[in-house]
């Protein structure tokens, strides 16, 4: 039995594939995941934040329609996955439902999570739905990707997501209780791994012999999405979600793999923000603003009383102080000309200023670091 408890993890990302949540028959196994929201709804009422990426809506539209996915043209089965996102998340809503818990569709593209400015905007989004207690339920853009721009699998999306929302925990569901020195299904003398702290060659060399998943991704892809996840301080679990509530399961005791990762999603963040190499400008900041911001507070734009440099929203941009001293640095909620027309100006002035309704700061500070402060 594992020691692991959920109660050190408050964002959580769940992901579940389609060899778990599909039946024989190609529809939702309704069973299986009113089991999942009952744990969903544990979890939710004990104040963790649940986000679910979740696969099969290409399974349940080739059933709608007809189509072997098998045999059949990329726009086939976006044409499938048009068809069952439809039901597919109609079927969370109304297991999630139950427990008056509202869920919310998201689709991502990989530009949604790489582009800094989309990455920006899916994370707002993201962020405002689990302030409000929403579970976000998540899936690929399958109707607009392409081969060449596809995440290919959801253990990676899940990855991405749990990346972008600085999530403490990623949840793998898969159709074993985690990872082995071998196959298990062929070799009686395969060892399960209960613990991974670094992801070496050595693992990934294992994961790829170790062909243990029937959707399409595989533990080689599992063992890929944790060493993101745990890149952005976010430790991952590979556990069987092939039983009835598999999260009570997990917290029962159940066998799994964990993959710890080093540091927290936050030191992670900035860490990667410290090290940046390309810093577009520059926001020189009062007295005020510095004392705020070194008290862990965002940039208003109020605080700011120059910009320099030629940035868009979400390049990284350094803060200075009023002796001209670069004291930390941020992704920019708003272009340099934007950033120029707004400085000095309280937040209820940015609408007549700029035309329209925009955010409140000009750096998060989520999405800043500080030198030679912990925060």
């Amino acid at each position: 039995m594992s020691d692991f408890s959920f109660e050190k993890y408050r964002r959580l990302v769940i992901k579940v594939g389609s060899s778990l949540l599909i039946g024989d028959d190609g529809h939702v196994h309704r069973r299986w995941l009113e089991g999942l929201a009952d744990d969903v709804a544990t979890l939710h009422g004990q104040g963790h934040e649940l986000l679910i990426v979740t696969s099969g809506a290409i399974a349940i539209g080739s059933t709608i329609l007809g189509i072997n996915k098998r045999r059949v043209r990329l726009e086939d089965l976006q044409a499938a996955a048009a068809a069952g996102q439809v039901q597919l998340v109609h079927a969370y809503q109304e297991v999630l439902g139950e427990h008056n818990i509202i869920a919310a569709q998201v689709l991502l593209t990989p530009g949604d999570t790489e582009n800094r400015r989309r990455f920006l905007n899916a994370r707002s989004t993201l962020s405002r739905l689990l302030e409000r207690f929403v579970v976000p339920v998540i899936n690929e853009n399958d109707t607009v990707a392409t081969e060449e721009i596809r995440y290919g699998d959801n253990d990676r999306l899940a990855a991405r997501v749990a990346q972008l929302v600085m999530a403490d925990l990623l949840i793998l569901l898969s159709d074993v209780d985690g990872l082995y020195s071998a196959d298990p299904r062929q070799n009686k003398d395969a060892v399960h791994i209960a613990e991974v702290r670094q992801i070496s060659d050595e693992i990934l060399a294992i994961a790829g012999e170790t062909r243990s998943d029937v959707g399409s991704g595989g533990m080689a892809t599992k063992v890929q999405a944790a060493r993101i996840a745990t890149h952005a301080g976010c430790s991952t679990i590979v556990t069987s979600g092939a039983i009835d509530r598999p999260l009570s399961a997990l917290a029962a005791g159940a066998r799994c793999t964990i993959f710890r990762a080093e540091g927290t999603p936050a030191s992670a963040r900035k860490q990667w923000l410290a090290g940046a190499l390309e810093v577009r400008g520059e926001l020189h900041l009062d007295a005020g603003a510095t004392r705020a911001l070194r008290a862990g507070g965002s940039l208003l734009p109020v605080g700011v009383v120059a910009v320099s440099g030629n940035f868009r929203r979400g390049d990284v941009v350094s803060v200075l102080d009023t002796n001209g001293t670069e004291f930390g640095r941020g992704l920019a909620e708003y272009s340099s000309d934007e950033a120029t027309l707004i400085a000095g100006c309280q937040s209820d002035q940015i609408e007549v200023r700029l035309g329209y309704r925009g955010r409140s700061v000009m750096l998060h500070h989520d999405e800043l670091v500080l030198f030679g402060n912990e925060r």
